[in-house]
């Protein structure tokens, strides 16, 4: 064990070595990023460790995530500990620019927002020089080595949450110079708490400290615990006026392949309304482009970002906006979960729509998010349908809208498998983070 320590400190001070090196050229990918849009224009300084506000006094607890999903599994967790322990202050971090324009306005207000430095040793060290935290929370798979072991050297305890690696980052951290940093990296952790066992096991193959690995349940089915903003609730009600005399489905995070499902549809139910939602906002335009085929063919296509309403007459609704895919669920009575129908694709989070009550499809290629389909479906077979491609895909939507026992029954079984798995998992999250961090802060 002393032997594999030092070759993981000793692969650790190249990285080191190699990323102090690399500092230019890193900060001249982050003005590039900046001058896309893609950092915040006035607060990008943030990410080379520089504050924009001063540390509070008292002790401080810092949750980071790398962008809005990983973001919002964060925020019932981090109301919880603000609720439990209003003496500790909490700083929240992600990387990405869009992360922050959403959860910005959903933190608690004594919450303090920065963007995450850059794993390189200037910005983390300045990071942790200024902030000082007492613990430090990571969501899911965010293992830089510079914050991890900058971390450790300070003596700040360390957990994470939700921990995943996809198949492609075990393998590459399974490689023998790689294995021994990140074993090393695992070994500084005093709380890992694993999306699913399979996740445990993969962990505890790179030698994650097995007294470290405790469950909790995945934190994604923490969606009931955080509040719509009244304005959100306004516009979804607006919507759901015009909607309530149509056929709606959703497909969320999806590809092309769903305006052929939508097309099919059209045919027997001419009043349908097809929500599309894609995996990124950007994306909005790109689609709006591709429905001008459709346009042609007498569909009338809105993007949510022009219009909060529905134009009258539009059989497809483009959300090419962030931060509204649980409230946008509430419309539709069917939702198709995207990024699954593909060999190489991951799957996307079921847990939002099954919480509120849709029918929930999904194809094959889940990912990391197969624990979720596995646990929803031992509960109820019904919960969770998945299908292989465009025709089943067709196949299964038009047996919902024409059979109403048959949707019923599905959107019955996902809510329901959904407040089975959820019930207890903020609270296990809670009682671990303050036995192995909070409890040591005074």
């Amino acid at each position: 064990m002393a032997m594999a320590a030092l070759k993981g400190e000793l692969v650790y001070k190249i990285y080191r070595a190699l990323t102090y090196g690399l500092s230019p050229l890193l900060h001249l990918h982050l003005h590039w990023r900046k001058l896309r849009g893609l950092e915040h224009p006035l607060r990008w300084p943030e990410r080379l460790g520089r504050p924009s506000l001063p540390r509070p006094s008292g002790p401080l607890l810092w949750f980071h995530a790398v962008s809005l999903g990983e973001g919002m599994a964060a925020i019932p967790v981090i109301k919880c500990c603000s609720q439990k322990r209003p003496d500790v202050n909490i700083l929240m971090t992600t990387t990405t620019f869009s992360a922050f324009e959403v959860l910005k306005t959903r933190l608690p207000d004594n919450v303090i927002y920065q963007f995450a430095p850059l794993d390189t040793p200037s910005a983390m060290d300045a990071f942790l020089g200024h902030w000082k935290p007492n613990g430090i929370v990571i969501m899911e798979s965010e293992l830089w080595p510079n914050l991890i072991m900058g971390a450790s050297k300070c003596g700040i305890g360390l957990a994470l949450l939700n921990a995943r690696l996809s198949p492609r980052s075990f393998r590459n951290w399974s490689r023998p110079v790689l294995f021994q940093l990140i074993s090393l990296m695992l070994s500084k952790f005093s709380l890992i708490v694993p999306l699913s066992t399979v996740q445990a096991i993969h962990l505890q193959l790179l030698q994650a400290p097995p007294f470290s690995i405790k469950f909790s349940g995945d934190l994604k089915y923490a969606v009931d615990e955080y509040e719509f903003l009244v304005k959100d609730v306004r516009h979804i009600d607006d919507l759901q006026k015009q909607l309530s005399q149509k056929h709606v489905w959703m497909a969320a995070s999806i590809h092309r392949v769903m305006l052929g499902v939508h097309k099919v549809l059209m045919q027997t139910h001419p009043n349908i309304v097809t929500i599309i939602v894609p995996r990124h906002p950007e994306h909005g335009q790109e689609i709006a482009e591709v429905l001008q085929v459709l346009q042609k063919e007498g569909h009338s296509v809105a993007l949510r970002s022009q219009n909060k309403k529905l134009i009258p007459g539009a059989s497809i609704y483009v959300v090419d906006t962030l931060g509204e895919l649980r409230q946008l669920y509430k419309l539709t009575p069917i939702a198709v979960i995207g990024g699954s129908f593909f060999p190489g694709l991951a799957g996307h989070n079921i847990s939002e729509a099954a919480a509120a009550g849709c029918a929930v499809l999904t194809g094959y290629y889940v990912g990391h998010f197969s624990h979720m389909v596995i646990a929803m479906q031992r509960f109820n077979p019904l919960s969770v349908m998945q299908v292989s491609g465009k025709l089943e895909l067709e196949k299964a939507v038009m047996e919902l809208f024409s059979n109403a026992k048959i949707l019923e029954s599905r959107q019955k079984a996902a809510r329901e498998a959904f407040h089975a798995l959820s019930s207890s998992v903020l609270a296990n999250a809670w009682n671990l983070l303050n036995f192995h961090l909070l409890r040591m802060l005074n």
